[in-house]
């Protein structure tokens, strides 16, 4: 399974990450919206870098859970989770419920409002443009301080242990997507604390998956029952006309009074 390795302490903000995702997933200029302001992330950006104090950056995108949430929760299977490790979506499937975007715990899908048939975006890890082809995505080739690499998770893994034991001044003491949620294939290792990627809020290692599954297996008998329920009331409703109209002997009888 493959992964990306995002190291911050070489991050330089230079954003080439940003402009190598948007031409080869060739999105058009983001119209600035306010929901959008805190981090950059919108149907037309699906990395960006966000600014820290001490002239730090941080880049942020899907993380591509190894259990994600956003599949799980999608009840037309919109969203697919690779054996190569990246999380794509099919819009041609997804219906726009936008549970995906409630389920996910980082905030990382997002809606494209500005489209007429709005379809929900995200990092898909170049799935089909460069990961097929055996090549590593975009941003992590033009990266100039190589403060993203991309890689087999578990050696990236080591690489970034390895990073923090050499330098354990330099770094936090933790790898952030090694077991939170169940582990991701998008990894980070800092100098400064990341839980702003999460809104402040601990994930936990549990994966969401596996809170959301009793509700999800609802889904199915939710729609039958619904169906039924609709179809019920059609029929009790048609009853009620029926029962509402004359009998066909009483009408018999008005018209040949009329004729009379």
């Amino acid at each position: 399974m493959k992964g990306i390795l995002t190291d911050t302490t070489l991050c330089i903000g230079c954003r080439e990450c940003v402009i190598a995702c948007k031409q080869i997933n060739k999105l058009d200029d983001d119209i600035p919206h306010r929901w959008n302001l805190d981090d950059g992330l919108s149907g037309l950006n699906w990395t960006s870098i966000v600014d820290k104090p001490g002239d730090r950056h941080v880049r942020k995108q899907c993380r591509h859970c190894l259990e994600p949430a956003c599949v799980s929760v999608c009840p037309v299977g919109a969203l697919t989770k690779t054996d190569s490790g990246a999380v794509i979506y099919d819009g041609h499937v997804c219906m726009g419920c936008r549970y995906c975007m409630m389920a996910c715990p980082y905030g990382i899908p997002r809606y494209d409002w500005d489209q007429q048939v709005p379809y929900v975006r995200k990092c898909i890890l170049c799935y089909e443009t460069r990961l097929q082809k055996n090549q590593q995505p975009a941003c992590t080739e033009v990266c100039p301080t190589k403060a993203t690499i991309f890689g087999d998770r578990d050696e990236l893994i080591k690489e970034a242990h390895r990073r923090i034991k050499a330098n354990p001044e330099r770094y936090i003491d933790k790898v952030w997507g090694e077991h939170e949620v169940g582990g991701t294939s998008v990894l980070y290792i800092s100098d400064i604390d990341l839980s702003f990627l999460t809104y402040g809020q601990p994930l936990g290692e549990r994966p969401v998956p596996t809170r959301t599954s009793t509700a999800m297996h609802a889904v199915p008998f939710a729609f039958v029952g619904m169906g039924g329920l609709m179809a019920g009331l059609q029929w009790i409703i048609g009853r009620r006309n029926e029962n509402k109209q004359p009998p066909k002997e009483l009408t018999d009888a008005s018209e040949e009074t009329k004729d009379e």
